[in-house]
C-alpha cells in the first residue's frame, strides 16, 4: 500500500483501516474502533508493536484513545487528545467509563492509597493527567479528592477539565524547568521540545498538534525575529523553543538533556551545527 497519508494521524494497514478512509485508503476492513482510558501513569505509543521500537509520543492517565485492533498483547489506537496513531500495551488501557473531572495541574504529583500524605503512594502522575474525582475529604489541614477504587490525590494539585489552568502558556512551561528531556516525551517525568509546547498549551486550554513539522504548519502566523516578544515560537528543523521574553527562550533539548532556559543567541549559535539556522518565527 502506497504510503500517500501521514501514517502519525491516519490509522491505516492493508487489513484494517479507520472508518474515515473508507473511499481514500484500499483496506479489507474499517472500524470506528472503541474508546479506552489509558489506566497507568504514562504509555509509549511507537510506530510498531515492538517494544525495540523507539516511542513516537506518550498517552498519560486518563486521557482517552479509540481502540482499532487488538493483538498479540497490543492495542493499535488513536488518540482523541492529538489524533497521533499507534501501538500500546493492550495492558495500559481500561474500558473508558465516566469522563474526567479534573486534570493534574502540577508538574508532578502522587495517587496514595488513602486520604493522607503519609500513606503508600499508589502511583505518580504527570501534568496533563486526567482524572475522575467521586468526593473530597480533608486530613490534618490537607485537602484530597478522591477517586475510584480508593485512590486520593492532593486536590490542590489539581485543576477542573476542560478549563485553562492559566491564561499564559509560557508560566505552564515554566513549571516544566529541570525536567528531564526525553524523545517522544510529553510528561513531566521526561518531555521533548515539542512535547513541551503541545502540554503547555493544552493547560492553557489550546490543543496543538504534537511534533514540530506539524506545529509549525498550525500553530499561529509567521512573524520576523525582530518581532518576537513573550510566547512566540522559534522553529527549527526539527526543534522548537518558547520565547520567554524578547532575549531568552524555553525548551527541552538535548543539550542539558532538561527543559531549560537559554538566550535566544546563544541557542541559535550552539544549535546551528546541527539544525542549522531557525526555520522560522511564529506567534500563537
Amino acid at each position: 500500500m502506497p504510503d500517500i497519508l501521514d501514517r502519525r494521524l491516519n490509522a491505516y494497514r492493508e487489513d484494517l483501516a479507520e472508518a474515515r478512509l473508507r473511499g481514500v485508503i484500499d483496506a479489507k476492513r474499517y472500524i470506528e474502533g472503541r474508546p479506552a482510558t489509558v489506566s497507568v501513569p504514562v504509555t509509549p505509543l511507537r510506530a510498531r508493536p515492538d517494544l525495540a521500537c523507539g516511542m513516537d509520543t506518550e498517552l498519560l492517565y486518563g486521557e482517552t484513545a479509540r481502540v482499532l485492533d487488538v493483538a498479540d498483547g497490543w492495542a493499535w489506537v488513536k488518540s482523541e487528545l492529538d489524533g497521533y496513531v499507534g501501538y500500546v500495551p493492550e495492558a495500559t488501557l481500561e474500558e473508558a467509563t465516566l469522563p474526567p473531572t479534573h486534570i493534574v495541574q502540577v508538574p508532578r504529583t502522587f495517587a496514595y492509597r488513602g486520604a493522607d500524605l503519609r500513606f503508600p503512594q499508589a502511583f505518580a502522575l504527570s501534568m496533563g493527567s486526567r482524572l475522575t474525582v467521586v468526593g473530597e475529604t480533608e486530613t490534618r489541614g490537607t485537602r484530597y479528592f478522591l477517586l475510584d477504587g480508593g485512590l486520593a490525590v492532593v486536590a490542590h494539585h489539581c485543576a477542573p477539565a476542560g478549563l485553562p489552568v492559566a491564561e499564559d502558556y509560557v508560566s505552564l512551561a515554566a513549571r516544566m524547568l529541570e525536567t528531564p528531556y526525553l524523545w517522544g516525551g510529553r510528561s513531566g517525568f521526561g518531555i521533548d521540545c515539542s512535547g513541551l509546547v503541545q502540554l503547555s498549551m493544552l493547560m492553557a486550554g489550546r490543543r496543538v498538534p504534537r511534533d514540530t513539522d506539524m506545529q509549525v504548519e498550525a500553530i499561529g502566523r509567521p512573524i520576523g525575529r525582530e518581532e518576537l516578544v513573550r510566547g512566540d515560537l522559534v522553529f527549527w528543523k526539527g526543534h522548537v523553543a518558547i520565547m520567554e521574553d524578547e532575549l531568552t527562550l524555553l525548551h527541552a533539548n538535548g543539550h542539558t538533556m532538561t527543559v531549560a532556559r537559554e538566550g535566544l543567541d546563544d541557542a541559535i549559535r550552539r544549535i546551528g551545527w546541527l539544525y542549522a539556522q531557525p526555520t522560522g518565527y511564529r506567534r500563537p
